[in-house]
């Protein structure tokens, strides 16, 4: 069965929880260490707080494709997080200080909205394509939060 929940965490040693949500917040700089999603913008001038919306681009080896999310919870310290599209997906990051630094956790879901979608614009082949963007979040989540720790760490 194709997983459409999934979360996993990382210690970003020597850093506040502050300074973590500061980096992933910044969606500018997603590109910096998402695998897939190479930039994002704000839709709005003041973007950043709950209800705010943004545009990523994304590319794979097969294709670049654009998307927009809107930011879900925007806690400073706590968690900083969005849904794409039309209640498609949930991405988030959430933070716990710990002894020396922040515990930085990534999650993921695919929501039923998401899979609606996939099987109307895909029809039979909505299950193929559902695990396609599974095994990448699967993929691309342990990755981002090497590539985050990195970046929080050289910045500390």
């Amino acid at each position: 069965m194709t997983a459409l929940e999934f979360s996993e965490s990382v210690v970003v040693v020597a850093a506040a929880v502050d300074d973590v949500y500061a980096v992933v917040s910044d969606i500018t700089r997603t590109g910096e260490w998402s695998p897939i999603c190479q930039e994002c913008w704000w839709n709005e001038a003041d973007g950043g707080g709950v209800g705010s919306t943004f545009t990523g681009r994304n590319v794979t080896a097969d294709r670049t494709w654009e998307t927009v999310s809107t930011v879900a919870a925007a806690e400073p310290g706590r968690e900083f997080a969005w849904v794409v599209g039309d209640n498609f997906v949930r991405w988030g990051y959430t933070l716990d200080a710990t002894d020396g630094g922040a515990r930085l956790t990534e999650s993921w879901n695919f929501l039923p909205g998401g899979i609606d979608f996939f099987h109307s614009k895909f029809g039979d082949d909505a299950q193929t394509e559902i695990d396609i963007r599974s095994r990448a979040a699967l993929d691309g989540i342990p990755r981002t939060l090497a590539a985050i720790k990195g970046i929080v760490e050289s910045e500390a």
